[in-house]
């Protein structure tokens, strides 16, 4: 007695069809594994398209403000000589004096790193056709995380006392995200569910599970109010750090 298997397939993204094949089990189950399991996962969705139910998509948010806890900085120390070394040797003196007072002000060596070492040439202006070189510009720029933003007024002080003359920028960050993060992703699916319930009863219909979930954090970025004072000697307003989740999600929908 032969055996029959009856299976349904799918075809054309976006749009599903059906159909049913019979076939012997002996003959199923000599195709190849892929078309095989292509069979079985597509099976359900077959299915299903006998009885499309709607779904409703849907997008959350959620921010969380928080005081930032690390200041990363930019500087370092130039000069023009007339030659290379010269100009490289004024600039090391200062960057070196620069990272010992870092150090004595209790910055770890971990948080210190060279960010450019350069030296080239100075050239005149173009009041001639020719150009010459009229000196060398050596510069030596290092960028610094500051854990202890109480001291790090002082510290932008004293480095510029001891020879630091160019100064890039200061940012503010947070030594570890991950918990805020968190918490704005939490907020951001609350928001989302919040929005699928007032729509899907706004329609009479009722909230079926969650079909798709997938998200996004953009942050930590400065947030523009809320700044303090860290020292007298250099102000410093650090205000806050606004950390930002999105996801979306995807409903079924039940009569």
């Amino acid at each position: 007695m032969q055996r029959k298997s009856r299976v349904s397939c799918l075809f054309t993204p976006g749009r599903v069809y059906s159909f049913n094949h019979s076939i012997d089990v002996e003959e199923f189950m000599k195709l190849p594994f892929a078309t095989v399991a292509l069979w079985m996962m597509l099976a359900p969705f077959a299915a299903a398209q006998q009885g499309e139910m709607p779904v409703l998509s849907v997008t959350g948010e959620g921010q969380v403000a928080v005081a930032p806890d690390m200041a990363v900085i930019s500087l370092g120390v130039v000069h023009v000589d007339e030659t290379a070394g010269a100009a490289m040797a004024q600039v090391s003196e200062d960057a070196t004096a620069l990272i010992n007072a870092l150090l004595e002000r209790g910055v770890a060596v971990r948080d210190i790193q060279t960010a450019q070492l350069s030296v080239g040439p100075v050239w005149s202006a173009y009041d001639s056709n020719e150009r010459t070189i009229t000196g060398f510009e050596a510069r030596n720029t290092v960028r610094v995380r500051v854990r202890d933003l109480d001291g790090l007024g002082e510290i932008l002080d004293e480095v510029l006392a001891v020879g630091a003359n160019t100064f890039n920028g200061l940012s503010f960050e947070l030594q570890d995200s991950s918990t805020v993060e968190a918490e704005a992703r939490a907020a951001a699916v609350r928001d989302a569910m919040q929005k699928a319930a007032e729509l899907s009863g706004a329609a009479d219909l009722t909230l079926g599970p969650v079909l798709s979930l997938s998200e996004g954090v953009e942050g930590p970025r400065p947030e523009m109010f809320a700044a303090a004072a860290r020292s007298a000697d250099v102000p410093i307003a650090a205000g806050e750090l606004l950390v930002t989740a999105r996801v979306s999600m995807q409903f079924a929908l039940e009569p």
